[in-house]
């Protein structure tokens, strides 16, 4: 599987329990444990291990399937796929002719009722590889259309590459899984799916799209409706499926029809469910792609912490930062982290930053770490902070070389985190008006990314002739660190 970036933002995670929970309430596997529960040596199957045709009303009403219900075969034939699949059936002894096997109960069985969380997802993760192997096959009704009238299908002739298809979903889902854990996405609403078609489709340096390309995209969309409609009883997504009269529409319309706001429902919506998230990043690791998930560094030293937060988005940040701090004394902790903010690197800044948000969680029983680092350079400007937020007594003042210092530390960390954000043109603008002189002094601050805040200062602030004072002190700045 392939994402970009690559390594993905952290996803929060629901605990392994709740993921088992709602795991075993999607209506597929549970379909496919009542029928692995209710099959029998009396059951009878072809050689690959399906249901004969014969078995399939006994089933579909096993099922609670109308036996006038159109779909019910086939929901009982995918029900019963699963659980062959996922090892909750067993099917022996195929008869070469007749090509009929026995049936057992599996030893999986019992693993959704007695196993682990772990145990139920990986029976869950299986289910999954089923479907998303579904999904990517030819429209079943086109593949007999095609054996009956030639006698055998050319895929080629088709037009259908199993890895283009397998690669495209892949990438639709990845797609999905950004757009849901990415810092500027929101996280739970779901998203249009001309809009995740699109991101397959459309050239991210195209304008306005052509004619051929919004085609290619209305294919997409009509592919993905399939898909989505098969793993949403998995528990995979939540959809809102194509609006059928649109559908139509679009068949019978000699171009590609304009998507409008006010109908943007109507071509479809989705989003990845707890489980969802859970079943493409299992995907994604499997394929070797780098998908952190909050907690992983819950375990490790702060300067792992530290350094492997320094990029998160701010919440998810938090979150990791939060469940380190449940597994370490205040003090002790205190220490650890001071010591791995330390450092003059391209990401010590950042660090120093989540290093703050980390110590901003901790109670009054670390002032002693805080107090033991006030006259460290790096570090005694967040420790006076620190103090003076908690209404400590016998803080000492700080130099204005250390606030300075910190004030470039500061804005380093924001650049790092956030870019040229808004944010940060806010506190660039604040600062120049607060501090007359700024630049005067701030260029002399022996900071290894002085010359680096100075020109996003200049390329940040609004007023024309305080840019060009910031472009004038990077400039000496780096003069200096050239010396």
């Amino acid at each position: 599987m392939s994402v970009s970036p690559a390594t993905l933002p952290p996803v929060l995670l629901h605990s392994e329990a709740e993921l088992a929970r709602a795991a075993l309430a999607t209506p597929l596997l549970s379909r496919a444990v009542r029928l692995a529960r209710w099959a029998g040596p009396e059951t009878r199957v072809g050689a690959g291990g399906e249901l004969v045709d014969a078995q399939l009303p006994a089933a579909a009403a096993e099922l609670g399937l109308a036996a006038d219900d159109p779909d019910a075969a086939a929901y009982a034939s995918e029900a019963w796929r699963v659980a062959v699949d996922t090892g909750l059936i067993d099917v022996t002894d195929a008869e070469e002719e007749g090509g009929e096997g026995t049936v057992t109960q599996g030893e999986d069985l019992a693993v959704l009722s007695g196993g682990s969380p772990q145990d139920v997802l990986a029976v869950w993760l299986g289910a999954l590889d089923t479907v998303y192997a579904d999904a990517t096959v030819p429209d079943m009704d086109n593949l007999l259309d095609v054996l009956e009238e030639k006698g055998e299908v050319d895929f080629a002739e088709l037009g259908w590459d199993p890895q283009a298809e397998a690669d495209f979903l892949d990438g639709v889902l990845g797609n999905l899984y950004l757009l849901t854990v990415g810092d500027s996405a929101a996280g739970e609403g779901p998203v249009p799916l001309p809009a995740l078609a699109a991101s397959m489709i459309v050239p991210d340096d195209m304008g306005e799209p052509t004619d051929d390309v919004l085609e290619q995209v209305s294919d997409a969309m009509m592919k993905l409706d399939d898909q989505f409609r098969l793993f949403e009883p998995l528990g995979l997504v939540e959809y809102q499926p194509v609006d059928e009269a649109l559908m139509a529409e679009i068949d019978d319309a000699e171009e590609p029809a304009p998507v409008a706001d006010e109908d943007v429902t109507r071509y479809g919506m989705v989003r990845l469910t707890p489980l969802g998230l859970y079943g493409v990043r299992a995907r994604m690791l499997e394929a070797g792609v780098d998908a952190p998930a909050v907690g992983d560094l819950a375990d490790k030293g702060a300067d792992a912490l530290l350094e492997g937060a320094a990029g998160f988005p701010q919440a998810a940040a938090q979150a990791e930062i939060e469940q380190w701090l449940t597994r370490h004394e205040p003090l002790p902790a205190a220490r650890e982290l001071l010591a791995a903010a330390r450092g003059g690197d391209e990401n010590a800044p950042l660090r120093r930053l989540r290093c703050q948000q980390a110590l901003s969680l901790v109670g009054g029983e670390a002032e002693p770490a805080l107090r033991e680092v006030l006259d460290d350079a790096e570090l005694g400007g967040l420790a006076r902070v620190w103090l003076t937020e908690r209404g400590a007594a016998d803080v000492p003042a700080p130099t204005e070389a250390l606030i300075f210092w910190l004030t470039i530390d500061t804005l380093a960390a924001q650049l790092a985190a956030e870019g040229n954000s808004d944010e940060l043109q806010g506190l660039v603008e604040g600062l120049a008006q607060q501090h007359s002189g700024f630049f005067a002094t701030a260029w002399r601050v022996d900071h290894p990314a002085t010359a680096d805040v100075l020109e996003a200062m200049g390329r940040l602030h609004p007023d024309k002739k305080v840019a060009k004072e910031a472009r004038k002190a990077a400039f000496k700045a780096r003069s200096q660190q050239g010396q």
